[in-house]
């Protein structure tokens, strides 16, 4: 089961049950399915944590969903918060003495829709990752007020962790628009259970299936 470009809003806010679930991986291959239809998209990482390269001036995350979508802007406009240790956001800005503002944020990410016809905006770490002092990763998608897609990473744990985030996005004042099932783990037993299980317990739409890399 691959993604469809008329399963993903036009706008759309890719979070996930925890770090390195795949977050950028689904947002890449949304992106690149936009592109392949000849959509005019673009993807932004509002906010990243641990630089790549010699320079130490970009994120690695950021640096894919420029390169693949179709509408080109500026480093700087795709990531306007990076902080070069990967740790939770919160932390990195309070080391570089720096506060994540999320009302500029969504008033910057706003700014951006005229340029593009989809725009994709990925989340750091989980759901309720905190991003300032009283902030985290809820409310900026709840200020931006695009429909979520929750990134499930299929591994021995995921049923707690998805239905735990799944409710609170229901909970909060912003569209479910539905999952995405990342199969990380080749040898997961029960798979298919597992994937039924969710189906019948989350109250959105299941959206697509990625198989497992390699």
């Amino acid at each position: 089961m691959s993604i469809t470009a008329n399963v993903i809003p036009q706008q759309c806010f890719i979070t996930g049950t925890d770090t390195e679930v795949g977050k950028t991986y689904v947002s890449h291959l949304i992106l690149q399915t936009l592109a392949q239809q000849n959509k005019y998209c673009l993807g932004i990482k509002p906010i990243a944590s641990g630089v790549s390269g010699e320079d130490g001036l970009y994120n690695h995350d950021a640096i894919c969903l420029q390169k693949v979508a179709t509408v080109k802007r500026p480093y700087a406009e795709i990531n306007p918060y990076l902080f070069s240790l990967a740790i939770a956001p919160h932390i990195a800005a309070q080391q570089a003495q720096k506060k994540i503002d999320i009302a500029y944020l969504v008033a910057h990410i706003h700014s951006l829709e005229e340029y593009t016809e989809y725009m994709l905006v990925e989340g750091v770490g989980g759901w309720l990752v905190p991003l300032n002092e009283r902030e985290t990763v809820a409310d900026l998608a709840i200020q931006l007020q695009y429909p979520v897609i929750l990134v499930v990473a299929m591994r021995l744990g995921c049923l707690n962790h998805a239905l735990l985030t799944a409710l609170a996005i229901e909970q909060s004042a912003v569209p479910f628009a539905g999952w995405i099932a990342n199969t990380v783990c080749q040898k997961m037993p029960y798979w298919d259970e597992n994937i039924k299980t969710l189906k019948e317990r989350i109250n959105a739409p299941l959206l697509a299936i990625i198989p497992a890399k390699g």
